[in-house]
C-alpha cells in the first residue's frame, strides 16, 4: 500500500477522499504525519493556494504529498466567495456564518447559478501536477439537510433536486467536484504504480 500525506487536518475531506480511492493508497492527514502548522492561503487562485500547501509540506518532509483548494463560485456574486470560501464571513471559518452571508447577499436575486471548484496539487517524485474538478449547480433559498459540511446545505447540483447535505457520501460522489479531481489524481497515481 502506498501512503500519501494530505496537507489538511479536515477529517471530512480525508474521509471523502479515502472513500473515493479504495485500498491502494492510504491518506495521511497532517496530524498523523506529526505536522502541526496552519499553512496560509494568501493567493488569488485555487491553484496557487493548493501549491502553497503542498510545497510547504514537501519542503518539510521530502515525501510525496498533495493538497487541495476548494471553493464555491457564485455567478451573480462575481465568483465570490471563491478562494475566500472558508473565511467568507470572517477568519474563524464559521460555515453557518458563511452560509448566512451567502443567503443574505442572494436575497431577491433570481440568478442563483453556482459551481464548486476543486484544484489538487500533487508533488510526486519532486514533480508538481495539477488536477481540477467542477460541479455546477445552484444555491437554494434555505438550508436543506444535515449531512456533509461547509456549503453543502445550500448547494444543489445539476441533475438533482436535493442539496449535498441531503445526500449520502456515495450519492454526493456521483456529482462531486472533489470526486472529479480525485479521480484524475488516482488515475495518474495508479499509472505510476504500475509503470
Amino acid at each position: 500500500m502506498y501512503t500519501l500525506i494530505f496537507a489538511t487536518n479536515n477529517q471530512n475531506k480525508v474521509q471523502e477522499i479515502q472513500s473515493l480511492i479504495g485500498a491502494d493508497f492510504k491518506i495521511i492527514p497532517l496530524n498523523e504525519a506529526g505536522i502541526d502548522i496552519d499553512i496560509p492561503e494568501p493567493h488569488h487562485t485555487f491553484q496557487e493556494n493548493a501549491n502553497e500547501k503542498a510545497r510547504t509540506i514537501f519542503e518539510m518532509t521530502k515525501e510525496n504529498c498533495f493538497s487541495e483548494d476548494t471553493g464555491l463560485e457564485i455567478e451573480s456574486l462575481n465568483g465570490a466567495p471563491g478562494v475566500k470560501s472558508a473565511r467568507y464571513a470572517g477568519d474563524d471559518r464559521d460555515f453557518q456564518a458563511n452560509i448566512d452571508k451567502v443567503l443574505s447577499e442572494l436575497n431577491g436575486i433570481e440568478n442563483r447559478a453556482a459551481q464548486f471548484r476543486t484544484v489538487i496539487c500533487l508533488i510526486w517524485n519532486e514533480t508538481t501536477y495539477y488536477f481540477e474538478g467542477i460541479c455546477k449547480g445552484h444555491i437554494a433559498t434555505v438550508m436543506q439537510g444535515e449531512k456533509g459540511f461547509g456549503y453543502d446545505p445550500i448547494f444543489i447540483p445539476e441533475g438533482d433536486i436535493r442539496s449535498f447535505a441531503q445526500m449520502t457520501m456515495a450519492e454526493k460522489n456521483k456529482y462531486s467536484h472533489r470526486q472529479k479531481a480525485v479521480t484524475q489524481l488516482f488515475t495518474f497515481l495508479r499509472a505510476q504504480k504500475f509503470n
